[in-house]
């Protein structure tokens, strides 16, 4: 794209209410091990009316291609001829790619039974994904999403459990104060974010892809750090996404140390009332287990986060479309020796 497409895409990307900063040429920036190519289709009046953000990774043994869209396309899901369009010029760049498979995760209710058959119409392949562990999936299938379009914080507040507006409140009056972050605390968001992942048993990335994620996504404001800080301490972080009309709980964690004092209530909250400010109509805490069982692992994170009140929204499927099979299941052998390998050796 020219400069002037480029500022084109980002104004229509940061202004649609279908938007997603996954879809956004920041995080193509953030996913820079992989090339980008960004599909357009425009209207009668050569205005944008949809895009896609394509990531395409080369598998140099297969010599072919892996294209992904991460919660693309960015455009009315129902509106066939803009999405038949998209997937005409994907189906073109996939052939000057090589490509062997192109894989997308739309932020789409599972619910939309129009656009499931315009993914059918268009080729595309609805896996049958009923993996309800968010740590096996690419794009986590289950979120939880608040409507905060034209409310309140005293209207937020009340449609809270009465559980967590007591531990927003125990919090600051435990003394618990919220201070942001900048690029010289990464660090030390890190520590805290590494602490967590051992003691809660979830993977995370090295320290240099934070610092990525902040540094590119601060350019245009599009990124918030933020701590909780007791009796001169830190003791949890987090890191939230504001692009367009939504905000996005993307990373965090908690010390274990000082954990009575609430401090993941107040951050949340903190986090909310940002994208209140910035004129949001929605938040999303990210991604759940789809297990809603008291007993089931990952029940912990999905009673926290529904104490907010929530809408839990199950997306479609992950969809892809296989251009050569016989490499695609070369392709997912050699991935499951990998991991066969990997999981002998730890």
């Amino acid at each position: 794209m020219n400069e002037i497409e480029t500022k084109e895409y980002y104004d229509f990307v940061n202004s649609n209410s279908n938007t997603h900063f996954m879809q956004s040429s920041e995080w193509a920036r953030v996913k820079g091990n992989w090339k980008n190519e960004v599909i357009l289709v425009r209207d009668d009046s050569g205005k944008i009316a949809g895009c896609m953000s394509v990531l395409i990774q080369k598998i140099p043994v297969l010599n072919y291609s892996m294209l992904y869209c991460p919660r693309g396309p960015v455009c009315d899901a129902d509106d066939k001829i803009v999405f038949g369009k998209l997937m005409d010029s994907l189906k073109e760049l996939a052939k000057r790619e090589k490509a062997f498979i192109f894989r997308m995760d739309p932020a789409i209710p599972n619910s939309n039974e129009e656009f499931r058959n315009l993914a059918r119409e268009n080729g595309i392949r609805l896996k049958s994904n009923i993996n309800h562990d968010i740590n096996k999936v690419i794009q986590p299938k289950y979120e939880m999403q608040l409507n905060i379009k034209d409310k309140t914080e005293d209207e937020l507040l009340a449609s809270f459990s009465q559980k967590t507006r007591y531990n927003i409140r125990l919090a600051a009056k435990k003394g618990v104060t919220i201070e942001e972050g900048t690029d010289d605390d990464i660090d030390e968001f890190f520590s805290i974010l590494t602490e967590t992942s051992q003691r809660d048993q979830f993977t995370i990335r090295n320290v240099s892809y934070y610092k990525k994620v902040y540094e590119i996504m601060k350019e245009k404001d599009h990124v918030k750090l933020y701590f909780a800080r007791f009796n001169d301490k830190r003791i949890a972080t987090t890191l939230e996404i504001i692009y367009g009309n939504k905000a996005w709980y993307l990373y965090g964690g908690s010390l274990r140390e000082h954990s009575n004092v609430m401090p993941n209530y107040l951050l949340q909250w903190t986090m909310i009332k940002e994208a209140m400010k910035r004129g949001c109509e929605f938040y999303n805490f990210g991604g759940v287990s789809g297990y809603i069982d008291e007993h089931a692992s990952g029940y912990g994170v999905f009673r926290f986060k529904k104490g907010f009140n929530p809408e839990f929204i199950e997306y479609v499927d992950e969809l892809d479309i296989v251009f050569k099979p016989f490499i695609n299941t070369l392709f997912n052998i050699a991935n499951k020796v990998r991991r066969l390998l990997r999981r002998k050796n730890n």
